[in-house]
């Protein structure tokens, strides 16, 4: 496999592509160029200075993953890549405590005018009163977005003996009281607050959040900070109220432009302004880069994806618990498609137990994905899984329940048309999988390999002469299940075998006197 690194990269992260698979650096490529090379790609990592664009998208016959080296996204078309079928990812911690350190330092530094400061002594002048500061000790900080970067921010800010106010529309009142923040809306907050700092990704519903319609409600003596996206807080509007000095001042480390060189704001003698640097520390750089990779690897080697933007991503701890869920799910969705043989118009995901307390999304996406492939092969992944069962009028059903017999977990896929239906239980014992359950018959199944599962009829001579029609095509049978019926009734049997059946041999075991079906399941 190969793989594309069209921004710099730190060599930390370099090493653990390159360990994997066939890695080119092609740095500076125009749209047109990526275009043109991006078809022998198997994934691509950029940082922000790529725009990966539908254009590209669609040239990307072979992307499986696209990793951005940092958290904003907004130099990618997700949605142009979801239908495409390609994960994209992010590293939203590695460098989540240098964004918020250099948040606090632009604070710091706004509040007492370092910077200027600076300048003016290195131009040989001692202007001692013309930079008088404010102490932050026991001011108001307005926090808008509370999410990883925005609660690191707040935990700095309140160990300088700072009042916080905040606003994010996903922070319940509980978190907020962990926190030890008061919850308020943005023009809540901007009446009151002495600085402000914004902490949201670049939506359509946070693009410019801070507008003229916020500057007119603030203090003079407000001070503002954006060390998140360029747009959040709107350019001009700041321009204005720093050059009729509606408010005391703003540090600026991203803009809509960069570089923005032609931008107005470089001109206000208020303003602090960083090339954007919030991740630029070496611990950041590198963190950001290993996340990245170790994604990479894991989704181009038949694993998940911890941090994926456009498939339902949980965190770590929790994905660490899923994982084997979610490698079951598939293989058991798999072998009920396989079982079942034709058409079907609902798969139901039942969560029983301790994992039904969890979200459970990544596992119920993996199960609609092993159902589908299936019929469709390589074609449907993570990504597209949900949008194919939609289009091919597939339900998804979830249930869940606290309860469970014998397991502390167990899952169960059903696939189903009409009243026709098979189902497959399992449960995760030591981190491996297991299948416990086939249409309702006990089992003990190890999900790997071939199976071959039979419908017969409980009476005696049905189980040695199928066994034989194995032994005599030299097919070694490494494991055996048979569930239990009364005399005369229908039951199952599940065969491990260490090959290959081919159909004439499944042929010949179903025409054994009391075997109803045999077919060969590949897990």
């Amino acid at each position: 496999m190969k793989v594309l690194v069209s921004d710099p990269l730190s060599e930390q992260g370099l090493t653990i592509l390159q360990q994997h698979f066939t890695v080119d650096v092609l740095t500076g490529l125009s749209e047109e160029e990526l275009v043109e090379k991006i078809p022998e790609y198997d994934a691509l990592v950029i940082r922000s200075g790529t725009q990966v664009t539908r254009k590209v998208i669609e040239a990307a016959d072979k992307m499986k993953i696209v990793g951005r080296a940092g958290v904003g996204i907004d130099n990618v078309d997700v949605e142009a890549a979801t239908e495409k079928g390609i994960i994209v990812v992010n590293a939203p911690e590695g460098n989540m405590l240098s964004a918020a350190e250099h948040t606090i330092a632009m604070m710091m530094s706004l509040a007492r005018n370092v910077p200027q400061a600076n300048a003016s002594l290195k131009s040989k002048k001692w202007e001692r009163n013309k930079f008088m500061g404010v102490e932050v000790n026991g001011k108001i900080l307005g926090v808008i977005g509370l999410g990883r970067i925005g609660a690191e921010v707040t935990k700095r800010a309140q160990g300088l003996n700072m009042e916080i106010l905040a606003y994010d529309p996903f922070v319940s009142d509980e978190r907020a009281k962990e926190m030890g923040v008061k919850m308020m809306s943005v023009h809540e907050i901007v009446k009151v607050a002495d600085f402000i700092t914004v902490h949201t990704p670049l939506t359509k519903d946070t693009r410019n959040i801070i507008d003229a319609e916020e500057f007119a409600l603030m203090k003079s003596n407000a001070r503002i900070i954006n060390c998140a996206r360029g747009g959040i807080i709107n350019e001009e509007a700041l321009a204005e109220a720093l050059n009729s000095k509606k408010i005391a001042g703003a540090a600026i480390d991203v803009f809509v432009n960069e570089p923005p060189l032609e931008s107005p704001l470089l001109d206000c003698e208020t303003l602090i302004a960083t090339p954007h640097l919030g991740a630029s520390t070496k611990e950041a750089q590198i963190n950001v880069a290993v996340s990245v990779a170790e994604e990479v690897v894991s989704v181009l080697t038949g694993g998940t994806a911890k941090n994926a933007i456009n498939i339902p991503s949980v965190k770590p701890e929790i994905m660490t618990m899923l994982a084997p869920y979610i490698q079951l799910a598939e293989t058991m969705s798999d072998a009920c498609a396989q079982l079942f043989g034709k058409n079907y118009d609902q798969i139901k995901i039942s969560y029983n137990g301790e994992i039904a307390e969890k979200d459970t999304r990544p596992v119920t996406i993996a199960a609609v994905k092993g159902m589908l492939q299936v019929a469709l092969g390589s074609a449907v992944n993570y990504v597209n899984a949900g949008t194919i069962a939609k289009s091919r009028k597939v339900g998804v059903v979830e249930s869940k329940s606290d309860t469970t017999e014998e397991f502390s977990s167990t899952i169960k896929v059903e696939i189903s048309m009409g009243n026709e239906t098979v189902s497959i239980a399992g449960t995760v014992i030591g981190g491996k999988g297991k299948i416990i359950n086939i249409n309702g018959e006990h089992v003990d199944v190890i999900p790997s390999g071939y199976l071959i599962v039979t419908k017969h009829v409980n009476k005696p001579n049905v189980i040695g002469p199928c066994c034989m029609v194995l032994g005599k095509n030299n097919i070694n049978i490494s494991g055996m299940q048979v569930g239990r019926a009364e005399i005369g009734g229908t039951t199952i049997m599940a065969l491990n075998v260490d090959s290959e059946v081919s159909e004439p041999i499944l042929k010949e075991m179903r025409a054994v006197e009391g075997i109803i079906d045999a077919k060969l399941i590949k897990l």
